[in-house]
């Protein structure tokens, strides 16, 4: 991993609120422990920071996506009608894209949200390729944002 993007990485989480940079800095170490072999894709966009987790560079094989918002982070399937959710954990409405909003870490240590997880890593195309070293890699920054804490 680039120190360059490591640093800018921290920046951007450092502009959250302490608890929602807290709780995304908790389950974005756990992803990268857990999918040491995916790139993550940051984006820092107007109106979220996002890191997803892909086998390639690509935006398009991006399998889980972690979302920072004001108030929360979010944990984005990106194969998400296609998940077994007996939960009824996911929200969203989309044909390619659900999403399990988080205001704690127990949230996302949930057997369901881990149960979500590996079927998406199950669906990936392409998989993640066990004998690749994910990189961090900063993909954009948009020049406009919203505020990243609450008002």
């Amino acid at each position: 991993m680039s120190e360059d993007a490591h640093r800018r990485l921290e920046a951007f989480i450092d502009r959250y609120a302490p608890e929602v940079a807290a709780l995304g800095r908790a389950v974005l170490a756990d992803l990268r422990t857990r999918l040491p072999h995916a790139n993550v894709l940051v984006y820092d966009n107007y109106n979220a920071l996002a890191a997803g987790f892909a086998p390639d560079e690509s935006a398009g094989h991006v399998i889980l996506s972690l979302a920072f918002y004001p108030r929360w982070v979010s944990l984005f399937f990106f194969n998400g009608p296609r998940l077994d959710d007996p939960g009824g954990l996911l929200e969203g409405s989309g044909s390619t894209v659900r999403h399990v909003k988080m205001r704690r870490l127990e949230d996302f240590q949930r057997a369901e949200v881990e149960a979500l997880i590996e079927q998406a890593l199950a669906l990936a195309d392409p998989p993640l390729a066990p004998d690749h070293r994910g990189r961090l890699i900063i993909k954009s920054v948009s020049a406009k944002q919203r505020p990243r804490r609450p008002a």
